[in-house]
């Protein structure tokens, strides 16, 4: 997957890193970065190399909770009240700036995304296996937009910031442009299918028999209490987040080729795993510090197993 990703994108090892990551957890993930830097065409991308069914939500002020979930339709002809499905009925969603759309439609991602079903007059429907959301946002321009509330950004199993390319490779992005490359065209590119639901299955569960031991746990366990007692921070990390940076610390094990999980691993994933679950003070922030400045720090002072 990765080396399919990589006949399109130009670096950004670490998001499509932290997609995999998603994938092999059953979990979601939110990409932020400046307009222009390929969030999307990533994601796109990462749908483009696995046979499954992808669909793409773009969130606008305007949205329905209806747009996104589905609704009742009544059938004339059989005078019944007919379930159409909306866009969360597909195995890899792209949520689109999910942060311009109001918190009404916000919300009903929320039983989506933890609950894996759509409940419409009483009635649960689940959604396939398996089932990822990517959501995309841009965190410079705030005119219009409804910023995520602390309940729908814990369901996020990871957050990744999507960084401008460095000269080397913003030079390689303009050569494959030059050369005639269209991003509205993946096939042309030769991105194929090389994984499907049943590959990351098997792959899910080979990352759920990963070996942690105690003192790996109990240092999950350190780092995400040493949140709640930071100065620097008004919310500290939460039980759900000590579980994901388990479950993500399991996967990179994983893919990194080991059946156990090591300090490293943890250290790895505590910046995206936790920094959108914790909110720095607003005189920290007048100080011109930010979340991952604290995850460093705490990285720093708590101690790590041996």
């Amino acid at each position: 997957m990765r080396d399919e990703v990589g006949k399109v994108i130009v670096g950004q090892q670490s998001t499509v890193s932290g997609l995999v990551i998603g994938l092999l957890c059953r979990g979601h993930i939110l990409l932020e970065g400046v307009p222009g830097v390929a969030k999307t065409l990533i994601v796109r991308t990462l749908a483009a190399a696995l046979s499954l069914d992808t669909k793409r939500l773009q969130f606008t002020p305007d949205l329905m909770p209806g747009d996104v979930t589905g609704s009742l339709i009544y059938d004339t002809h059989s005078s019944n009240f007919d379930f159409r499905p909306g866009p969360v009925f597909t195995n890899l969603l792209l949520a689109d700036e999910i942060n311009r759309t109001p918190p009404k439609t916000q919300a009903a991602l929320l039983e989506v995304m933890e609950e894996r079903q759509v409940t419409v007059e009483g009635k649960p429907r689940p959604l396939p296996e398996p089932f990822l959301v990517a959501a995309t946002q841009n965190p410079v321009e705030y005119e219009g937009t409804y910023p995520l509330p602390e309940a729908q950004l814990d369901r996020f199993l990871l957050k990744l910031t999507v960084d401008p390319p460095s000269r080397e490779e913003e030079l390689n992005v303009l050569r494959k442009h030059h050369a005639g490359f269209d991003p509205r065209d993946l096939a042309a590119a030769g991105v194929r299918a090389v994984a499907t639901g049943e590959d990351i299955a098997a792959a899910q569960r080979a990352v759920a028999a990963t070996q942690v031991a105690d003192p790996v746990m109990g240092y999950i366990v350190d780092i995400t209490q040493a949140t709640r007692h930071s100065p620097s921070l008004s919310l500290g990390a939460s039980p759900r987040a000590a579980t994901a940076l388990l479950n993500a610390s399991k996967a990179w094990a994983w893919l990194a080729g080991r059946d156990y999980v090591t300090p490293d691993d943890v250290k790895s994933l505590t910046r995206p795993c936790l920094r959108h679950r914790i909110q720095v003070r607003p005189e920290a922030e007048l100080e011109g510090i930010a979340s991952d400045d604290v995850l460093n720090s705490l990285l720093a002072t708590v101690p790590t197993p041996r």
